[in-house]
């Protein structure tokens, strides 16, 4: 096991941002590390086994090798053992197969996940924490923004989320580099995050760098101010569609309706949001912006047209109301 880590000012912000996740976890749990070798995790899976034991609880990790790159078994199985040299028990490895639904970067995301869901399930662990850093976080606002999809994406990554913590979500990536090496650890260098056929690497490496040169330092904490700001947001305007769409909304046999008298007084951002939780609760089919609007027209813009068709599901307006169903063969 490597001596313990000089109290540096990088050590030191990653430490704190673990203390703060594991707070409300009972005394005896298990918490484990989802741990790549990179950076982010590494430095992660080091505060984590400095101080879990100090707040009464047991740390493992889990690592997942998705074989998408020559030699991956031998970076998974370094990965653990760099984690068991930490203390860290147990440490599992999971070996996945990556299909290829949603692109390269969505399928491993989906396998990746399943098998940390294992990993939680199979040792009893409460809680995963994840490595993903306040640079993370600008990226995936910026993606986001790029795509136009709207406060649901622009809201970023949640420090809980079921399961799941993100502890370093306030640290920059600079500091767990830093944290590494104050504890002479060499963390493994994805080739992935330097190449330029992935988004978020070009965003990383070429869209980031340009706006900090352009509009000065602090670009980064801006961004994840942002996420923070819209996700408090995000989260009021579902609360409030939730508690409307039981006034508005009536369940039936072959589907859902909503009253149009209902949306109409509803300003438009609780109208369009009421909308696509009908048919995502329903029918579980996630609306664009652009089909949401063509179903609101329905409310707005009603000249006696007919059903709007949507994937798996048709809207029409009959009896002053939005009737829902499911197209056959759904």
């Amino acid at each position: 096991m490597p001596d313990r880590p000089r109290l540096t000012p990088a050590t030191a912000d990653v430490r704190r941002a673990v203390r703060g996740s594991l707070d409300g976890h009972a005394p005896g749990e298990l918490v484990l590390v989802a741990l790549s070798g990179g950076p982010d995790s590494l430095a992660l899976a080091v505060a984590t086994a400095f101080e879990a034991p100090r707040a009464g609880l047991r740390a493992g990790a889990v690592v997942v090798d998705h074989g998408l790159q020559a030699g991956s078994a031998e970076v998974a199985d370094r990965a653990a053992a760099q984690a068991r040299g930490l203390g860290l028990d147990p440490v599992v490895v999971r070996r996945v197969e990556v299909g290829t639904e949603g692109g390269p970067e969505a399928a491993a995301r989906s396998a990746r996940y399943a098998a940390l869901d294992d990993a939680a399930r199979d040792s009893g662990a409460r809680t995963v924490l994840l490595g993903h850093t306040l640079d993370d976080q600008a990226e995936t606002v910026l993606l986001g923004l790029a795509r136009g999809s709207g406060a649901g994406s622009l809201r970023g990554m949640a420090a809980r989320s079921g399961r799941y913590a993100r502890p370093l979500l306030a640290v920059r990536r600079a500091s767990t580099h830093a944290a590494c090496a104050d504890a002479g650890l060499e963390p493994w260098r994805d080739p992935h995050n330097d190449d330029a056929a992935y988004a978020r690497a070009r965003v990383r490496s070429r869209v980031l760098p340009v706006l900090e040169a352009e509009l000065g330092p602090g670009v980064a904490e801006a961004l994840a101010r942002t996420a923070d700001a819209l996700r408090e947001d995000d989260e009021a305007l579902d609360l409030f569609a939730d508690e409307v769409a039981e006034e508005l909304a009536d369940h039936a046999e072959a589907g859902i309706s909503l009253d149009v008298g209902g949306l109409a007084v509803n300003p438009p951002a609780l109208r369009q949001r009421l909308i696509r939780l009908a048919v995502q609760g329903e029918f579980g089919v996630s609306l664009s912006r652009a089909q949401t609007l063509e179903v609101a027209r329905l409310v707005t813009d009603w000249h006696g047209q007919g059903a709007v068709h949507l994937p798996g599901v048709t809207v029409v307006r009959t009896a002053g109301r939005l009737h829902f169903a499911a197209v056959d063969g759904r």
